[in-house]
């Protein structure tokens, strides 16, 4: 490859993954090589998003309140709607194609159209909108500790999900739904707060090795490693607006990411169901979009290596380029565990509350229920609010997870987290070699993170209740 043709590859945004070959990657770019790598957890933001959510939306009256909602199939909700997804989805796609400088277009052959057979509509519409069409999207609950999940109805989330690593749920309840049962709206938004972590974005790139890949139009999945299973969500699931000019302009596949398009595409699905009286999948298309919300909002997600200056990342990718590969193959090892460790604990030490009945006077669920501001929702706040304050916040986090979390799983570049089976004790190791000040301070970081989210909820479920004219006249 020569310098015309890297300029060109970077001009569209092509994944540059020639550069990997050190004897092909020009001197003159020693930027464009950082190899980002997306561990078996780092593709995940909050480990278990109910855990979170919940507590937000019992201070959201216009959820908490409403009348109970029929569960519906998505089968169901597609034939009945089948006419009026065309429409939508021709709009979606436009609106994406005009706002989103990295879009990959639709190809034409997998736009929705209104057959009428149902046998094939589901896959018709996960075709359409680019997710894996292997996603059960079944009827069920999923419950934070200490709810009651009903005598007989409880399943397992291999029930749930073609996953095969469910280590993160084994400590996790859920509930099997009926059709036509009657179901809390705050369930239904709590409950699909975690679906995308289910599968839905997973294997959508044409090096993943599934056939809808190839289909899909997304191209070669530009940063991570595709041959690991959780890897190929996280540009869907993290966005890098907010790296140094110099970044963006050496390695612009960072820049080839789709929360934006995913928060988009689910709002405008919540409200045309909330409009025909899917009262039960506008909650839950709001829940799923409130996902990659959440996510943008921990600075893991937000920030290529938190705690790495920029210097620095062009420092030791000069190194890699000359065969000393120790430095960045360490940078990129400390973060990937510093991600894990932070997930871990917030699981953990939220679990924790929920058990012991400490939800009261958690400092965590007090910020969570605290609503504040809440503005109207527009799509420019996904950069300009959400991920800007939460990649500002990057280096704190960084710094208080490597003085607050145990050292050989923040600061043992050789050490490999995601594997240890001591991620899943987090508590007892920190208190063991921390103390009750390591919890505090961590748990202070995660309040300090936490504090912004129930207004983005708020504008974001606010929002779309608004366009879909079902907010209820709200108390003087």
């Amino acid at each position: 490859m020569n310098r015309e043709e890297l300029a060109a590859d970077l001009a569209r945004g092509t994944p540059v993954k020639s550069c990997f070959h050190r004897n092909r990657c020009p001197m003159l770019l020693l930027g464009v090589c950082f190899l980002i790598l997306v561990p078996a957890r780092g593709a995940w933001a909050w480990t278990e998003h109910p855990l979170v959510i919940r507590e937000t939306l019992a201070s959201f009256p216009e959820v908490q309140d409403a009348g109970l909602v029929k569960a519906e199939s998505l089968n169901a909700f597609l034939m009945a709607e089948e006419k009026g997804l065309v429409k939508l989805l021709e709009d979606e796609e436009a609106w994406a194609r005009k706002g989103l400088a990295w879009y990959r277009p639709l190809p034409e052959g997998l736009r929705f159209r209104a057959t009428g057979n149902a046998r094939d509509v589901r896959q018709r519409f996960c075709h359409a909108i680019r997710i894996n069409p292997h996603a059960r999207l079944g009827l069920y609950l999923q419950f934070v500790p200490t709810v009651p999940t009903g005598e007989g109805r409880s399943i397992t989330p291999d029930r749930l999900t073609f996953l095969k690593d469910l280590t993160e749920w084994k400590k996790t309840r859920f509930a099997e739904l009926g059709e036509g049962e009657m179901v809390s709206p705050s369930d239904v938004v709590t409950t699909a707060s975690d679906e995308p972590d289910f599968g839905l974005d997973i294997g959508l790139y044409e090096d993943n090795g599934t056939a809808f890949g190839t289909l899909y139009g997304f191209g070669k999945q530009p940063f991570g490693n595709p041959n690991l299973e959780y890897s190929s969500q996280g540009p869907f699931h993290m966005g890098y607006y907010h790296e140094a000019w110099i970044v963006g302009a050496l390695a612009g596949f960072v820049k080839q990411t789709y929360p934006e398009h995913r928060i988009h595409l689910y709002r405008t699905l919540s409200v045309h169901a909330f409009r025909t009286g899917h009262d039960y999948w506008g909650g839950r298309f709001m829940g799923i979009g409130l996902h990659y919300l959440m996510d943008l909002n921990l600075p893991y997600h937000s920030t290529l290596l938190p705690g790495v200056s920029t210097p620095r990342m062009l420092w030791i990718n000069t190194l890699d380029l000359v065969w000393v590969s120790g430095p960045k193959a360490g940078a990129i090892q400390l973060v990937s565990n510093r991600h894990t460790a932070l997930e871990a604990f917030q699981q953990a030490v939220m679990q924790e509350a929920y058990r012991q009945g400490h939800g009261d006077d958690s400092p965590l669920f007090e910020a969570l229920r605290t609503i504040g501001d809440c503005p109207a929702w527009d799509d420019r706040m996904v950069r300009d609010v959400i991920t800007a304050r939460s990649n500002s916040l990057a280096a704190k986090a960084d710094r208080v997870v490597e003085e607050t979390l145990p050292g050989r799983w923040v600061s043992d570049p050789t050490f490999e987290l995601g594997t240890s089976p001591e991620l899943y004790d987090v508590m007892t190791v920190m208190r063991r070699e921390g103390g009750d000040k390591a919890v505090e301070k961590a748990t202070g970081l995660l309040r300090e993170v936490l504090e912004p989210l129930p207004g983005y909820v708020c504008s974001y479920a606010r929002g779309i209740l608004a366009d879909a004219s079902r907010l209820p006249a709200r108390p003087e």
